[in-house]
C-alpha cells in the first residue's frame, strides 16, 4: 500500500486473518468467507508437515496433518485452496518457512493456470502477483522450529527466490523478516530490533553477493525485503520500537547498502499481536489487550503498519471459530473506518518522551548488532547458540517477574477473580475442532494423486533438482518443473535433504538461568527434589519431549530451565520427535518422569503413542505429564489414558509446575508426600 504524499485520510492498511486447517476445500471455503465479510488480504496458515516437508502419510505427520493450517501436497491441492480466487489481484501472505521456495512455485504455477484458462498472457498475471512469503529461515533456528535444512543452504534457498522474484515477480515480498517469533520466545524490544536487523543484512548480503543481480537492480532487492512484527501491550513501548525500527532501517539501507530513494528504504511491515500474551484465564480479558496492541502499530502514522491480522480472542484456548475469526476483522474495521485515527499526520513529532525511549532502543540495538556482526553475522551467532541463549534468558527473566507478581497478568497474578464468562458456555464448541477424517482422507488423497501422475516425469524433474542442488544453479526453475510434474512436499524436501542434509539447532537452554528467582519457594523445591532423590538413592531425572512436528519450543525450553535450576537431571533434545525416539530415550536415560510439551493440538494423537510406547517397552511405570494448549474435555481422555498430570496456560507458576512433578515422581514410587509442603506457598495438590 502507497503513503499518500498530502493531507488526505490515510489508506487504511491490508486486513488479513491468517486462517487455515483441515483440508484445501474446507480452507477455501473459509477465505471467500472472509473475503466476503471485507477482508482485504488472506493470511495462509500451513499445516506443520506441509512446513516441515513431510507429506500427510510421513510418520511425523502423524496426529498434525490440518490442524494448525492446511495440508498442501502437491499442485492439486494448491489449485483447490484457491479456486474462485483470481490470484492476480489477490494479496496473499504465506507463512511458511523452509519449504517457501516449494509453495511459491506452486503458487506462481497456480496463477499461471488461471491466466491460461482465461486466455491472457500468463506473464503479466504472474507479474501482477503481490503478497508475500513469510521464508526467514534464521528466527525458525530461534523460535517456530519448522526448519529443514543447514543455515547455509536455507540462506541459498532464500537467495535464489529473492533473485527470482526481482526478476519475475517485482511485486512480491519474497521474504518477511520476523521479529514477532523472537518476542513470542522472550526477546526484549532491543533484542527483537537487533536480531531482525541482523537477519536482514545475512539476506542482503548473501544476494549481493551471490551474483544473480546487477548492482543496479539492488535498490529493487531492497524495496522488496518485509517485515512481520509482534506488539505486545505495553503499547507506547511497541510504538516506540516501531519508530526505531523504521528509522534504523532507512539507516542500514543508506549506509551500508548506498541505497539513494528514500522509497527503496521504506520500512514495510505487517504484523500480528502478540499471541504469547493471550490469556487462558478470563479470556474475555485478551479482547482489549488485541485492541490496545494493535495502537502500538497503527498509532505512529510514520510507523504504520501496512498490513495487520489479529489474533482471536480464544486462541489461548483452542483454534478459533469463523465467528471468532470475525470479531477480530471487525476491530481492525471499526478502527480503520470508525475513529478519525488515519486523518492526520504523526501525533508523536516532537514528543520529547517519545524521542528517548526511542533513542534508547535504538542505541541498545546498534551494540546489540555489532556484537552479532562481530561473531560473523546471524548465522554464525545461530550456529553458535548466542541470540537463542539470549532470548532463552529474556524469557526465563520474564516468567520469574510474572511469578513473583512484578509484572502483573490481569486475571492470571492479580484480579482473578470471577464469574463464569458466558463466551465459554458452550464449553468444547467455543473453539473449532478439525474432524480426525481430514488427515485420513489427506493420506488418501496423496495416494490417489502419485496413482494417477507420470511417473517419469517426477522422477527426472527430481533428478534435475538434485543435480542443480550440487551446483550453484538458481533453484528456482528447477523447482516449478517439479511442481508441474506433480511432485509432492515430501518428495521435493527429500531431494534436497539428500543434498543438504538435516539441522538440529541449539537449544539454548545450556546457557540460560532463572536462579534469580527471589523468595523461598524455588529453595522449598529444590530440597524437596534432593530429599526425593536421597529417597530413591539417585538424583532425580526428567526428560522433556517435544513429539510431532510442533517447533514451538519456549515452553518445553522454560520448564528444562526450571527442573535444572530446582535440581533435577534434564534429558532434553530439541523438537521433533517420533513417539519411539522419546521412549529409547527415556529408558537409556532411566528418567523417573517424562514431560511432553506440545501445542499444535495433535496431544490426543502423539501422547497416547508415547504412553502405549513405554508400556510396550516394560517402562509403563514411568510416569507421563504433559502441558500445551488442551481443552479440559481432551485433559480428561489424556488422565483416562494414563497420563499422571495436564498443565495448561492457566499454569504459570513453573515452580508449582516442578513442585507438582515431583509429586508425580514420589506417587509412582509410592512415597508420602513429604510433612510441610501439601500445605505451603502455593504448592498444595491442584
Amino acid at each position: 500500500m502507497p503513503y499518500p504524499s498530502d493531507r488526505e485520510r490515510d489508506r487504511p492498511w491490508v486486513m488479513r486473518t491468517y486462517a487455515g486447517h483441515s483440508s484445501a476445500a474446507k480452507s477455501n471455503e473459509l477465505y471467500r468467507r472472509n473475503l466476503a465479510k471485507g477482508q482485504t488480504g488472506l493470511s495462509v496458515a500451513f499445516d506443520l508437515p506441509t512446513q516441515t516437508g513431510y507429506d500427510p502419510d510421513h510418520e511425523l505427520a502423524r496426529g498434525e496433518v490440518g490442524k494448525v493450517g492446511v495440508p498442501v501436497g502437491h499442485l492439486g491441492d494448491m489449485r483447490t485452496l484457491f479456486d474462485g480466487i483470481p490470484l492476480g489481484s489477490a494479496n496473499t501472505s504465506m507463512t511458511i518457512n523452509a519449504t517457501a521456495m516449494w509453495l511459491l512455485a506452486l503458487y506462481v504455477t497456480v496463477a499461471q493456470e488461471q491466466a491460461d484458462a482465461e486466455g491472457t498472457d500468463w506473464h503479466e498475471v504472474v507479474a501482477r502477483l503481490a503478497g508475500t512469503t513469510q521464508n526467514d529461515i534464521i528466527k525458525e533456528y530461534l523460535s517456530r522450529g519448522t526448519y529443514v535444512f543447514p543455515p547455509g543452504p536455507s540462506l541459498r534457498l532464500i537467495t535464489d527466490m529473492v533473485a527470482f522474484t526481482v526478476a519475475n515477480v517485482p511485486k512480491w515480498n519474497p521474504i518477511n523478516i520476523c521479529s514477532y517469533h523472537l518476542q513470542e520466545v522472550g526477546a526484549t524490544p532491543v533484542q527483537e530490533v537487533a536480531y531482525s536487523m541482523c537477519t536482514a543484512i545475512a539476506v542482503l548480503d548473501a544476494v549481493r553477493d551471490s551474483g544473480q543481480l546487477p548492482q543496479e537492480e539492488f535498490g529493487n532487492v531492497v524495496a522488496r525485503i518485509s517485515f512481520f512484527v509482534n506488539a505486545g501491550v505495553r503499547f507506547i513501548e511497541e510504538m516506540c520500537k516501531m519508530r526505531a525500527f523504521t528509522e534504523l532501517w532507512d539507516e542500514i539501507c543508506r549506509d551500508r547498502y548506498g541505497i539513494d530513494d528514500p522509497k527503496q528504504r521504506r520500512f514495510r511491515y505487517g504484523v500480528q499481536v502478540n499471541s504469547l500474551g493471550l490469556t487462558e484465564a478470563q479470556p474475555e480479558n485478551n479482547v482489549q489487550r488485541i485492541v490496545l496492541e494493535m495502537l502500538a502499530v497503527s498509532l505512529s502514522r510514520k510507523a504504520r503498519a501496512r498490513a495487520i491480522q489479529l489474533p482471536a480472542w480464544n486462541e489461548a484456548l483452542g483454534l478459533p471459530r469463523p465467528w471468532d475469526q470475525q470479531w477480530a476483522l471487525r476491530m481492525q474495521q471499526v478502527l480503520a473506518y470508525e475513529t478519525d485515527l488515519l486523518e492526520y499526520e504523526d501525533i508523536f513529532d516532537g514528543s520529547p518522551v517519545i524521542q528517548a525511549k526511542v533513542d534508547e532502543i535504538l542505541a541498545g540495538a546498534r551494540a546489540e548488532i555489532d556484537r552479532v556482526q562481530a561473531m560473523g553475522g546471524a548465522v554464525a551467532a545461530v550456529e553458535s547458540g548466542y541470540m537463542k541463549t539470549q532470548m532463552v534468558g529474556s524469557l526465563a527473566e520474564r516468567r520469574r517477574r510474572i511469578e513473583v507478581g512484578e509484572e502483573v497478568i490481569v486475571g492470571v497474578n492479580k484480579f482473578d477473580t470471577t464469574e463464569p464468562s458466558p463466551l465459554q458456555a458452550e464449553g468444547a464448541k467455543a473453539i473449532e475442532t478439525v474432524d480426525p477424517v481430514a488427515e485420513r482422507e489427506a493420506v488418501a488423497a496423496i495416494a490417489q494423486w502419485r496413482a494417477t501422475r507420470d511417473d517419469k516425469a517426477v522422477q527426472d524433474s527430481l533428478d534435475v533438482l538434485r543435480a542443480a542442488a550440487k551446483t550453484d544453479a538458481n533453484l528456482m526453475a528447477a523447482t516449478l518443473s517439479c511442481a508441474k510434474a506433480g511432485v509432492t512436499t515430501g518428495e521435493w524436501s527429500a531431494a534436497l535433504r539428500e543434498v543438504f542434509g538435516e539441522y538440529r539447532a541449539p537449544t539454548g537452554v545450556s546457557g540460560a538461568s532463572a536462579i534469580g528467582e527471589a523468595g523461598a519457594e524455588l529453595a522449598k523445591v529444590r530440597d524437596w527434589v534432593r530429599s526425593t532423590g536421597d529417597e530413591l538413592g539417585e538424583r532425580l531425572r526428567v526428560l522433556v519431549g517435544k513429539p510431532g512436528l510442533d517447533g514451538h519450543s519456549n515452553g518445553a525450553e522454560q520448564i528444562a530451565v526450571r527442573a535444572r535450576d530446582t535440581g533435577f537431571e534434564v534429558v532434553y533434545q530439541g523438537i521433533r520427535l517420533t513417539a519411539d525416539q522419546i521412549v529409547s530415550a527415556a529408558v537409556q536415560e532411566g528418567v523417573h518422569v517424562v514431560g511432553l510439551s506440545i501445542l499444535s493440538g495433535s496431544h490426543l494423537e502423539a501422547v497416547p503413542a508415547v504412553v502405549e510406547g513405554l508400556r510396550a517397552a516394560g517402562a509403563g511405570d514411568i510416569p507421563v505429564v504433559v502441558g500445551g494448549i488442551i481443552p479440559p474435555d481432551d485433559a480428561e481422555t489424556l488422565l483416562a489414558g494414563g497420563v499422571a498430570r495436564v498443565f495448561t496456560p492457566k499454569d504459570y507458576e513453573m515452580t508449582q509446575i516442578m513442585a507438582e512433578i515431583v509429586r508425580v515422581i514420589r506417587e509412582a514410587h509410592d512415597l508420602p508426600d513429604q510433612e510441610g509442603l501439601t500445605d505451603q506457598g502455593g504448592l498444595t495438590e491442584q
